[in-house]
This record gives C-alpha cells, structure tokens and sequence, in this order.
C-alpha cells in the first residue's frame, strides 16, 4: 500500500554551510543529488535560508521557474534584471516569474541576518498566459485573522498574490499553543514547521522546526501545535 503522509525531519535533509550561510534543502540540489528525491508535484525546490548580514546570493540566472519567498526573520534585499528592487520584511511575500530568463540577487540586509524560505515551482504545461515574460511583486500578508491564511495561489481569489503554476496555493497558518488546523481537501499537500512545535499525532512524533510532512491523497488531517508554531503549507490540486 503506497505511503500517503510522509515525515520529513530537519535531520534527514540536506545541509548547507558555507561562511555566513545555512541552508536546510528539502531536495536534490546542487552537490546534494537523491534521484529519488528530486520534487513534489510542480515543486523542485523548498530550501530554508539563514545568511549573515550583507550576505546571500549575489547575480545569478534563473528561467522557467516561479519563486515564491516567505521571510522569517531580518529582512532580505532583492534586486533583478527586470529594474524591480525591494526589501522585504518578515509577514511580507515575494514572488517571482522568471520566465524566459532573468538574473537577481537575495541578501540580508545590513541591519542583521535573515531567515528566509523559498521555494521553486516548474509551471510546465498548462501555465497561465504570458508565462514567457519575467514579472515580480512582493505583498504583506494579514496574519492577524488566524487559521490557515491564503498567500498566492493560482485559483484562490483571497490569495494576496496569483500565482502562474496552475492549481498551486501557497499558505501560512500561525497557531497558538494548543490550537487544532484541519489540512485542506487537496491531492498533494506539503507542510513545513518554521518555529514552534506540533503535538505528537497518529502521524508521527513531535515535529519542530525545520519538520515537514508530505501529504499525498489524505485530504483533511488535523495538526495541533504544542506551543506557539508557524506553518508554510503548499497545496496542489488535480
């Protein structure tokens, strides 16, 4: 029977450190190859960054790819090829087409480090029109309603910002200790904890920071946090 819910700890990913930099990557990357963990879905990358003030990644190309930052802690200074540039504080989204190719660069500010997750989608067929032309916009997001938080979404009009990869959501739920969320309905789901902790479940022991679960045709599961936790959910539909 295949598996549905899979648990991802912070300890089986793989670890980048270099002067300045952390990198927890959810898949393959780079020098970190595992053929039979290469993505989920349109996903190719979910990649959880800690850099040292003034640092990150300077100009560099990227085509064919839709990235799509959440801010944890700092904030991070982005600049590309298009003539966008912004800083981005924590609470705030960035997403970015890359289309038929651009180049930008993410580092943390100068006040202090940051913390940012970022995640890469591969659209494929089926991408909404215009696909081929790079486009960037950064939103904050109101966290303050609770629950599970829409933030960029290819279908949901509550998203803050759409998404060009169809039939993905990207949200964020911040739950107080002891608060319960019911997982949406969709055949794909990925949950990633960024602080705090979940309860031990039928699922799986405790799950801290860095600690994910990869949700496959088990629609409305029910995480309850032990303390006060954040949660980036991605879900993807047929």
């Amino acid at each position: 029977m295949p598996v549905t819910v899979e648990i991802r700890r912070a300890s089986q990913g793989y670890l980048t450190r270099e002067r300045g930099l952390r990198t927890r990557h959810a898949f393959s990357f780079g020098g970190h190859y595992d053929p039979d963990n290469t993505g989920f879905g349109p996903m190719v990358c979910h990649d959880d960054h800690l850099v040292g003030s003034g640092l990150g990644f300077p100009d560099h190309p990227h085509a064919g790819v839709e990235i799509v930052t959440w801010v944890l802690e700092g904030a991070l200074v982005h600049t590309d090829s298009t003539g966008a540039s912004a800083t981005i504080p924590p609470g705030t989204v960035q997403v970015q087409a890359t289309g038929s190719g651009i180049v930008h660069s993410e580092r943390a500010s100068e006040t202090g480090p940051a913390r940012f997750v970022q995640a890469w989608l591969a659209p494929g067929a089926g991408a909404a029109d215009g696909a081929d032309e790079p486009s960037y916009v950064t939103t904050a997001v109101d966290l303050s309603g609770g629950g599970l938080v829409p933030v960029a979404s290819a279908h949901d009009p509550a998203a803050a910002v759409r998404l060009r990869t169809p039939n993905a959501t990207f949200s964020v739920a911040r739950l107080g200790g002891g608060e319960t969320l019911t997982l949406p309905a969709d055949p794909l789901q990925h949950v990633y904890v960024t602080r705090g902790a979940l309860l031990r479940s039928s699922l799986a022991e405790p799950l801290a920071d860095g600690d994910s679960f990869r949700i496959t045709d088990q629609p409305g599961l029910e995480l309850t946090a032990g303390v006060p936790t954040e949660l980036l959910v991605w879900t993807f539909g047929h």
